[in-house]
């Protein structure tokens, strides 16, 4: 693997696309499940007339890419711009509807996608709302969660699939804190307790157990001297600060706070993802982690100070300590699981292999937990696999009792599928692929959004 700089976030497999398709007429190859019936949708940032220069990965336009599954066929693909102030004004078309005041816009919405209560959002951190679609990728407006969303949301919410509410860790500049959010089954907020924590942290993703919220404080914080030199998101490394992992009881009382968090000293470096997290029965929480060095010192557009490596964190909340296992040192990153187990104990977890950004090949791998075994699938010498979805087979019950969805692009032929590989049975290679009409660029995070189910993990 190579950890160089790229030239530019903007260029090859990262360069934006600049038209909007529906396409109807798919070719697969292979034989999709009848059983997937739904949305595989993925968000990214697609820039509008960027500066190489100064582009910053995370910053440019969102835009989602789709494909409808339906009885085992591939029904249409789209791509669509999620229409922010700056999407809308630089196409010439009407401002979307929106809560906020006159003169108060959003930047981009660009980093995940996920349906809450029969609807679909597109997500990002720091302070944008929350933007809904259509069941066709269209943006509907800007929304507040029905007037219940008093700040920043995140792009990582977390769905606790025993009680049907979502959890998310929400940060924003103007702040030396952080807000554990909860939004209830009928996507409005239940709960917006504040965490004090000073320095205004970077906090990308959170995770939750069965009695708690882990909160991720990372030495990567809001620069005030990058912001005034213009940069698009100014946030650094900051070697001054150390590393830990708040644990917050995530259920009860609304008025949570500072005061309630266990704060338990990790290892420095960064975390944009975790696998999971889960309680153990000594009071230890287990913490499943892909772990950076350092991001955003040497590079200041994108994370690419890597290798990064799979490690699991045992937190002791009544000591305030961490003890640190190497479960792979393999580089990945945009894990997941099979999101049943959300908070749960879990064996498996999914992630690509990580190179350059945009680089020309990726595979997927497959981490065992219970045995640091590391299964590589590699889809083809030129192809790059991005984030794979874990989706149930219907009346499954096993962890491995799925499929595998998610974007992978052959960058010597120029082409990008839809993919799904039984879980349970990865060497056997894609049981179907759909051609998509266009090269998909690399983006973030997608979700599959079946059609019978209200509300899908993320």
């Amino acid at each position: 693997m190579t950890t160089s700089v790229p030239r530019t976030y903007v260029e090859g497999a990262l360069a934006p696309v600049t038209d909007e398709l529906t396409v109807t007429e798919l070719t697969v190859t292979g034989a999709l499940p009848a059983e997937l019936c739904g949305r595989y949708v993925r968000n990214g940032p697609n820039p509008i007339d960027p500066d190489p220069t100064t582009q910053h990965w995370f910053t440019g336009s969102g835009m989602v890419h789709g494909v409808r599954l339906e009885e085992g066929r591939a029904a249409w693909y789209r791509n669509r711009y999620v229409r922010t102030p700056e999407v809308t004004s630089a196409l010439g078309e009407p401002a979307v509807p929106t809560p906020r005041p006159p003169g108060v816009t959003d930047g981009a919405v660009n980093t995940n996608v996920v349906g809450i209560a029969g609807r679909t959002f597109a997500l990002v951190e720091a302070g944008s709302l929350p933007v809904e679609l259509s069941e066709e990728l269209d943006t509907l407006a800007s929304v507040d969660l029905g007037g219940t969303l008093a700040g920043s949301f995140s792009a990582h919410p977390h769905l606790d699939p025993a009680t049907g509410r979502w959890h998310a860790v929400t940060y924003h500049w103007t702040e030396e804190a952080v807000h554990h959010v909860v939004v209830g089954p009928d996507a409005t907020v239940e709960r917006d307790a504040v965490v004090h924590v000073g320095d205004r942290p970077m906090v990308h993703d959170c995770a939750i157990t069965a009695s708690s919220v882990l909160i991720f404080d990372f030495p990567v914080t809001f620069s005030l001297d990058a912001a005034m030199a213009g940069a698009s998101l100014p946030y650094v490394w900051n070697p001054d600060r150390g590393a830990r992992v708040g644990v917050l009881p995530k259920d009860g009382e609304a008025s949570r706070s500072s005061d309630d968090v266990r704060w338990c000293e990790v290892p420095v470096g960064y975390v944009f993802h975790a696998f999971n997290a889960y309680d153990l029965d000594d009071g230890r929480v287990v913490l499943d982690v892909v772990v950076w060095p350092k991001v955003f010192d040497a590079d200041r557009l994108g994370p690419s100070e890597g290798p990064t490596r799979i490690e699991r964190w045992h937190l002791d909340p009544a000591r305030g300590t961490t003890t640190t296992d190497v479960v792979a040192d393999v580089a990945v990153e945009l894990p997941r699981i099979d999101e049943r187990l959300t908070g749960r104990h879990h064996r498996f977890g999914y992630a690509p292999v990580l190179g350059t950004p945009g680089g020309d090949h990726a595979a997927c791998v497959e981490v065992d937990f219970a045995t640091g075994v590391v299964e590589a699938v590699e889809l083809g010498p030129t192809t790059a696999v991005e984030e794979l979805v874990f989706v149930a087979r219907e009346g499954g019950v096993g962890e491995r009792d799925g499929w595998l969805v998610g974007f992978a692009s052959d960058r010597a032929a120029a082409t990008t599928d839809l993919v799904v590989l039984a879980a349970d049975d990865l060497s056997a290679g894609p049981v179907a692929r759909v051609h998509l009409p266009r090269p998909v660029p690399d983006g973030f995070h997608g979700n599959w959004l079946p059609d019978a189910a209200p509300g899908s993990a993320s």
